[in-house]
């Protein structure tokens, strides 16, 4: 299958960034470059960019779809969350501007072969890092009841966890649950007919969840966006796409504590801890797709981008 992936908000993107031809920028989650395209076409020939994405495929791709751009080019597998151990590595101590584009590319979820999605029958897998040892199967066959109830309640915000995990402890006694449709039935049957009717379909929560839990998505999320902030340059800016309440809430909860550093008690009439922001808002309200993107690529409906800058001590 070719590797396709729909850049959301790339026009935003790109703008936003406001790249400068000679700087250093990382390109967290590249998935098949389309952002690092937009981003090398203005970079130099003293310009660097550093792709990274957990998925091979999407590194594989990136690579061959940037090397006729004249910038310097470094490609990683791994995890955006280790950017302070790649960028010692890489001998860099400072970069001029960052991308988190969060969640699923939609190469893999239209990819068959991968199971990340509800709409095509495949084999339960869901990892996008395919030499990573859990998958969908695991989780869906090996975890214990209350385990999957809380998974599927907390990163799919599914009111009807618990009918779902019951059902697929029930179904899994005769049996292994292989498929992503043999699922897709399971969760059908577990909630009410009348919420079934209303609303997105009705496996996109639990599957949502258990992809969250097979990734480690949410995992030291916050700690990784804040040590992108910790690596800017001052008039860095760091910009994070999220595509769900989760990651959203995690990445205003650092932007946050980041504006607002001060440990003092807040009965002290001022502050005596000296901790001071480093960082402002670029945007003050996420930044969200027009109609004209919307109708080319509802998918990025759900997108949100928030946008922050370094700033001196």
């Amino acid at each position: 299958m070719e590797f396709k992936h729909e850049p959301v908000l790339y026009e935003e993107v790109i703008e936003l960034l406001s790249v400068k031809p000679s700087g250093i920028y990382v390109d967290g989650t590249m998935g098949s470059g389309g952002h690092g395209e937009g981003i090398c076409e203005i970079l130099s020939e003293d310009g660097w960019y550093v792709g990274i994405d957990r998925d091979w495929e999407a590194v594989k791709e990136t690579e061959k779809r940037l090397e006729k751009y004249r910038c310097k080019k470094t490609f990683i597998k791994g995890n955006f969350k280790d950017i302070k151990s790649f960028l010692e590595d890489l001998d860099v101590d400072e970069i001029d501007g960052a991308l988190l584009d969060l969640g699923v590319s939609s190469y893999q979820l239209d990819n068959p072969e991968r199971g990340f999605s509800y709409m095509q029958d495949a084999p339960l897998d869901m990892r996008m890092d395919i030499d990573s040892s859990l998958t969908a199967f695991e989780v869906v066959n090996s975890y214990k009841q209350e385990d999957l109830s809380r998974i599927i309640f907390k990163y799919g915000e599914e009111r009807y966890a618990r009918s779902i995990a019951s059902l697929i402890i029930k179904e899994r006694e005769s049996g292994p649950i292989e498929t992503t449709f043999q699922l897709v039935d399971i969760i059908k049957r577990a909630i009410p007919a009348k919420a079934r009717r209303e609303g997105p379909h009705p496996a996109k929560r639990t599957f949502q969840a258990i992809r969250i839990e097979v990734n480690g998505e949410l995992s030291e999320l916050g700690e990784g966006i804040s040590d992108f902030i910790d690596v800017l340059k001052e008039e860095g800016r760091l910009l994070i796409i999220s595509f769900h309440s989760l990651e959203d809430r995690i990445a205003k909860e650092v932007i946050q504590k980041r504006l607002n550093p001060c440990e003092c008690p807040k009965t002290l009439p001022q502050c005596v801890c000296g901790k001071v922001t480093d960082i402002k808002k670029v945007t003050t309200k996420p930044v969200t797709a027009g109609e004209e993107e919307l109708l080319r690529n509802p998918r990025a409906r759900s997108a949100k981008l928030r946008v922050i800058e370094k700033q001196g001590a």
